[in-house]
């Protein structure tokens, strides 16, 4: 059974930064793609970053030079470092995680799923 255990986020002031941490068990994440997506409040929910077995990563447009996927498969863990922090990217951050290399990785459509971790930012 595949488990996505997401922590580190929280409330932090605009131009702040928070790094989450996915820890998966039942899934290796070495193995297939991953990847973080977001939903703010009444809103649809919106890849954020994706990153693949070959270690290529890959970022929405609008959070691209602020934020940086990466993965330790060592431990089995994915990150998602965010920095410049904006009262836009106030959301729920789930950890996701698909077997299939190939499809696109800008979706939010995925196999497994955290269940989430807040990130509020102020102004």
């Amino acid at each position: 059974q595949v488990q996505l255990v997401e922590s580190g986020g929280g409330s932090v002031q605009a131009g702040g930064s928070l790094r989450l941490s996915c820890e998966a068990s039942g899934y290796t994440v070495s193995s297939g793609c991953m990847g973080w997506v977001r939903q703010a409040a009444r809103k649809e929910r919106e890849w954020v970053a994706g990153i693949c077995r070959s270690g290529g990563t890959y970022y929405a447009d609008n959070v691209k030079d602020r934020f940086t996927i990466s993965k330790d498969n060592a431990k089995n863990t994915l990150y998602l470092q965010m920095n410049s922090l904006k009262p836009e990217d106030t959301a729920m951050y789930y950890c996701t995680a698909r077997n299939s290399t190939t499809a696109s990785i800008r979706t939010v459509n995925w196999d497994y799923w955290g269940q989430g971790t807040q990130v509020t930012v102020s102004s």
